[in-house]
């Protein structure tokens, strides 16, 4: 058709991954080894009696070191090799996993969650990083690792259930702890991306452990970058509604008489579709701007979990719902990876991680809390709307954000 935008060429496989299955399965075992811990810890409190206060508390303790650090990792990252930073947090996972069962008390519990949550999340900021250097910031290779982490999120809690059901707490840790040794096999297989690109070597030096103001305000001054701004916008949002779902969604189904085993198939659609549109995220980076997909995408994802309420409790549509947001967010996500690893340098693939796993707890830590005080205040239907209305307000600035950035890139084009 005449004035049609013609199709990106397919890029090259990158030399990273020449063999890239060492990569895709730290990508399968790098996630499901912190969704493994998640799983366990809630069914470990319970068995040792303690409220379900106690047991909240341990939950969300895992996030609390990454909110913090997570952008000083990601410099450690770049600043000492990616794969040699990622494995010393996998190898303290698995040195603290028999550790659980030794400490029966909450308090030492939940320090040690802390410390352990801090370890996995750092692992897994790892493993996202590596992908983003090894294949330089494509979204068709960064979408097939995605999948293949859904892989990892989908067989890890079923596995920990299975141990956990049939052993208890030492064979389930002791497993949690050999899926580690796996995870450390793969990363070792995995090429270090510092050595490809001949970075020049760093020397450690104690202090380096400490975080460092100058790191964070460099970090966040990437946020002057157009391509950096937008995708952290959107990757602001679409947490926002992954924490809907999580907080007033349950609520709301179960009030309208779902039973759990509906509601769960709901999630598991959003977990599979995902899983597929990472497949379609390459193409769909050559299909078009890869900016104004990602927003045009979350737009429709906060517009159709918003619409909850006005489904009217029909399954099939609530189904048809979960299908379409599980399918935008898997094309999403790579998309975001692609475009942020290509907006800096090979050198600043940890900082922007660290970047983008701050914004993402940030808003994991926000959403639920204002929602329910709106359920609270309003009603659970006005809540929706509500939330609808405020997270679609903040699309604006990014839209905006988003032209200047096309008119920028246009202006360098012509020159």
């Amino acid at each position: 058709m005449r004035g049609d935008t013609p199709a990106r060429p397919r890029a090259e496989r990158p030399v990273g991954l020449s063999n890239p299955a060492p990569i895709y399965a730290v990508g399968l075992f790098g996630m499901g080894y912190t969704d493994f811990y998640i799983f366990l810890i809630p069914l470990y409190g319970l068995s040792l009696g303690m409220s379900a206060s106690q047991i909240g508390m341990l939950v969300g303790g895992r996030s609390l070191l990454a909110v913090f650090l997570s952008i000083h990792i990601g410099v450690l990252m770049d600043r000492f090799g990616t794969r040699r930073v990622t494995l010393f947090f996998v190898w303290s996972a698995i040195a603290l996993a028999p550790v659980f069962p030794l400490l029966p008390w909450f308090w030492p519990l939940l320090i040690l969650q802390i410390i352990n949550g801090g370890a996995l999340s750092f692992a897994w900021s790892g493993a996202q990083t590596l992908i983003a250097q090894l294949a330089e910031g494509e979204a068709e290779y960064i979408g097939r690792f995605s999948f293949f982490a859904r892989i990892g999120t989908t067989a890890a809690p079923i596995l920990a259930g299975l141990a956990w059901d049939f052993g208890g707490v030492w064979p389930s840790y002791a497993i949690g702890a050999l899926w580690g040794v796996v995870l450390t096999i793969a990363l070792l297989r995995a090429p270090e991306a510092r050595e490809r690109t001949q970075m020049p070597s760093t020397v450690f030096r104690w202090r380096d452990l400490l975080p460092n103001f100058s790191d964070y305000a460099s970090c966040f001054a990437l946020m002057a970058i157009p391509a950096i701004a937008t995708s952290m916008a959107i990757i602001f949002l679409r947490t926002a509604t992954m924490g809907v779902q999580s907080s007033l969604y349950i609520v709301y189904l179960h009030n309208i008489g779902l039973i759990g085993t509906t509601i769960g198939v709901l999630f598991a659609l959003v977990e599979i579709f995902s899983g597929l549109g990472h497949l379609f995220a390459g193409r769909a980076m050559r299909l078009g701007d890869p900016q104004k997909t990602m927003l045009s995408g979350t737009v429709i994802s906060i517009a159709v979990i918003c619409v909850t309420p006005f489904l009217g409790g029909i399954y099939a549509l609530l189904v048809a719902a979960n299908v379409v947001r599980g399918w935008l967010q898997g094309v999403v996500q790579p998309m975001m990876f692609s475009v942020q690893a290509k907006a800096v340098g090979p050198y600043r693939q940890g900082a922007v991680v660290g970047l983008r796993q701050t914004m993402n707890w940030l808003a994991a830590i926000a959403i639920p809390p204002i929602m329910g005080v709106f359920a609270d205040a309003w009603g659970a239907t006005a809540s929706f709307v509500i939330i609808g209305a405020v997270l679609s307000l903040l699309c604006v600035p990014v839209t905006w954000i988003t032209r200047q950035g096309a008119q920028l890139r246009a202006e360098q084009a012509s020159d």
